[in-house]
């Protein structure tokens, strides 16, 4: 019995022996990673870059577009904001939630990933000039905000980041973009899954130039030495030289624009063309005009807002006034000879908001408009009417790419530039009304431009009931949930800029 049991125990533990051998690799996934590769990481935060869902673009329908007077919803509750004026704390944060919680923290995880590696520099270089066009868009959105402690919670564990100066974080910005625009390296093998230019090292330098030129313009009133000295280095480092360069994001059928997803759907009775936009482009006989705008005209309720009433003749836009509501708005509705709140233009989802309708970050267009401006303040050499030209037929020429139907004959084209040349006594004005249209529906940039340049010049918003005590909102206050988890840092922010509130500055936007 004895023998036998200790027999048993001999066979038992050579079974268990012969069950480990193999076991880490039958057990082995080797299908699913345990990492991606940083090339994707950066793709996917490009595209996170414009938002991640229909619902997240409720902070740029609702405040940006409304601030800068080109698009307006006249309802209230979660829909309210720039078109009252007032605080929503539904629709204030949604900029934060999609940048700071995604953008930024994919953004940081590549760039410690790949930063001591020089098989990996381009991805390296790539990754610091798309975070700080990032920051940018946070940072001008809020204001101070987490920078240099920003993302590092997996990291370094610091899980209540201090919140930097503005002045601080776009010195960095600059540094950052002059450094890896520099720094990228045309001999290195390309990076093909790059989902921006296919690895073309040379578009992304101009990518980076032509960032550091935006970011260098924001400072044209807060600091305007520095301004020239990095305008300077963006222009002879090689901005964006055609449409061809132009950083965008396509679309499909599949993967949808997401703002056209959003108005093409649950909000497509919502949000109409504002008169000032309208009225612009009507009165300068801008043939930008059907490509941006449709009609459906008679509709007396949005079941009759059908292809059958849809118009995109320049002639019978009618953009929706400022300072009305649902109700308000029906006193006039004869004045402005539509038949309801429903008849008054909207957004083209034809065109530039078709489902697949490209997003565009920044584009040679917008770049050129800039650099006319450069020129007007004598920080660079060129003619400043050249470089206007260049911008408006740049963006003109850009309606082509969102579809064959959009695109503006050559002879419209050089007959509205003949008819718009630059004025020199209202330079300034002109070419920054113009980057007001070419930044169309990216309600960041237009938000930020307004501000900085105080162009084109609006009238306030007459809204009764305004929340704010100026004629505009100026940032976007602080999310709950950041005073929630990390309200010492955020009062220290208050402290130096300002109350957490819609009437406080930016560092940059000087009176």
């Amino acid at each position: 019995m004895k023998t036998r049991h200790i027999f048993s125990v001999i066979l038992l533990l050579g079974l268990l022996s012969g069950c480990d051998q193999g076991f880490d690799k039958i057990n082995t996934n080797k299908v699913d990673p345990t990492s991606l590769a940083p090339s994707l990481i950066l793709n996917k935060a490009i595209i996170s870059t414009t938002y991640l869902d229909g619902v997240s673009t409720l902070g740029m329908l609702c405040y940006n577009f409304g601030i800068v007077q080109q698009v307006i919803t006249p309802y209230g509750s979660s829909l309210s904001g720039g078109n009252y004026n007032t605080y929503n704390n539904a629709n204030t944060p949604l900029v934060w939630v999609n940048l700071y919680r995604n953008v930024i923290k994919q953004l940081v995880a590549v760039v410690d990933q790949t930063r001591d590696d020089p098989a990996q520099a381009n991805i390296y270089h790539a990754a610091r000039i798309w975070k700080a066009y990032a920051f940018m868009i946070l940072t001008d959105t809020y204001g101070d905000v987490p920078y240099f402690e920003a993302g590092q919670g997996y990291i370094s564990e610091i899980i209540r980041p201090k919140y930097d100066p503005q002045e601080a974080i776009y010195r960095d910005i600059l540094k950052e973009l002059e450094e890896a625009s520099a720094a990228l390296d045309a001999s290195q093998p390309p990076v093909t899954t790059d989902i921006l230019y296919g690895g073309d090292v040379a578009k992304w330098k101009k990518l980076g130039y032509s960032m550091m030129l935006r970011a260098s313009m924001r400072l044209t009133k807060a600091d305007p030495q520095t301004a020239k000295s990095y305008v300077v280095k963006a222009v002879s480092g090689g901005v964006f030289a055609s449409n061809a360069d132009n950083s965008v994001i396509r679309h499909t059928a599949i993967y949808n624009n997401y703002i056209a997803n959003h108005l093409a759907a649950r909000e497509k009775t919502n949000f109409y063309l504002a008169a000032p936009f309208v009225n612009y482009l009507k009165e300068n006989n801008d043939p930008r005009l059907p490509v941006f705008a449709v009609r459906y005209v008679g509709a007396k309720g949005g079941p009759e807002q059908v292809p059958a009433r849809a118009s995109s003749d320049p002639k019978v836009q009618v953009g929706m006034p400022m300072g009305y509501n649902d109700v308000t708005i029906n006193n006039v509705l004869a004045e402005n000879g539509v038949a309801s709140l429903w008849d008054f233009s909207q957004i083209n989802l034809t065109t530039v908001l078709k489902l697949d309708a490209p997003e565009f970050h920044i584009t040679y267009a917008q770049v050129q408009l800039l650099v006319a401006e450069a020129a007007v303040r004598g920080w660079i050499q060129g003619s400043p009417a050249d470089y206007f030209e260049k911008g408006i037929r740049a963006n003109l020429e850009q309606m082509a790419s969102y579809d064959p139907s959009a695109a503006i004959p050559e002879a419209t084209i050089a007959a509205y530039l003949k008819a718009h040349p630059l004025d020199n006594a209202k330079a300034l004005e002109q070419i920054n009304t113009q980057y007001w249209v070419a930044t169309f529906l990216d309600g960041n940039e237009s938000f930020a431009n307004f501000r900085r340049s105080g162009f084109p010049a609006l009238k306030k918003n007459p809204y009764p009931g305004a929340e704010i005590t100026g004629n505009f909102i100026r940032r976007m206050p602080y999310p709950d949930s950041e005073i929630v988890v990390n309200l010492q840092n955020v009062n220290d922010a208050n402290t130096r800029q300002g109350p957490n509130d819609l009437n406080t500055r930016v560092w940059w936007d000087k009176e």
